[in-house]
């Protein structure tokens, strides 16, 4: 599989995540994942490190992961995330027209506090097009406030039902666009796009406002 890489020094690797792909296994101990994929790769290349990553993304999600070079610069990233350090952007598509341009969404999940801003894009016929901030981390975070605020993302079907939305989608319409951080090892700040991957443009471009 061809995963695109964006960025890439001594000690980390940002790649592009496709649709469709586990960052690890789950407890189904799936053999063929994102992490597998790089790793096997750098075995057949000869290279003595291995990639692991400081973050996830859900299957359906695609969009940009850091991996580090080694367990040590793991776990420096990874602290970068704990404190809240790292900024990250994704785009979503969701049911339904947003009636605010932007807003702030605070409700609890699993007791502890969440908390997602987002901006409208764009407003297309049956659905919008928003930039999310998630200001905390918590699992299916994106997901979960959008279906609680009556505005579950396109192609959702763990959150909501499809059978309640005339708009399908072939996977969760969600991608993480960007990621802005200081570099655990050179304090410099690295700031990271990836442009929407083909599947979600060509949704754009076949759903129009006509």
């Amino acid at each position: 599989m061809n995963v695109p890489i964006i960025y890439e020094d001594d000690w980390l690797l940002v790649v592009d995540k496709p649709a469709g792909l586990l960052t690890i296994p789950t407890p189904r101990k799936e053999s063929r994942t994102l992490t597998s994929i790089l790793n096997e790769d750098l075995a057949k290349r000869g290279e003595l490190y291995r990639l692991h990553p400081c973050h996830r993304l859900d299957r359906e999600t695609s969009g940009l992961i850091i991996y580090a070079k080694g367990k040590s610069i793991q776990k420096k990233m990874m602290d970068e995330f704990k404190y809240k350090r790292v900024k990250k952007t994704y785009i979503a598509f969701v049911q339904g027209i947003l009636p605010k341009n932007q807003a702030e969404i605070e409700m609890s999940i699993d007791d502890q506090n969440a908390i997602t801003e987002y901006k409208v894009v764009q407003r297309r016929k049956d659905f919008t097009v928003v930039k999310v901030i998630p200001l905390t981390g918590r699992r299916n975070q994106i997901r979960i406030h959008f279906k609680n605020i009556g505005h579950p993302l396109v192609g959702e079907t763990k959150f909501a039902f499809r059978k309640d939305y005339r708009l399908k989608a072939k996977r969760t319409c969600l991608h993480a666009q960007s990621l802005e951080f200081t570099h655990p090892i050179t304090k410099n700040i690295v700031r990271i796009d990836s442009g929407l991957p083909k599947d979600l443009e060509g949704f754009l471009k076949t759903h129009t406002n006509i």
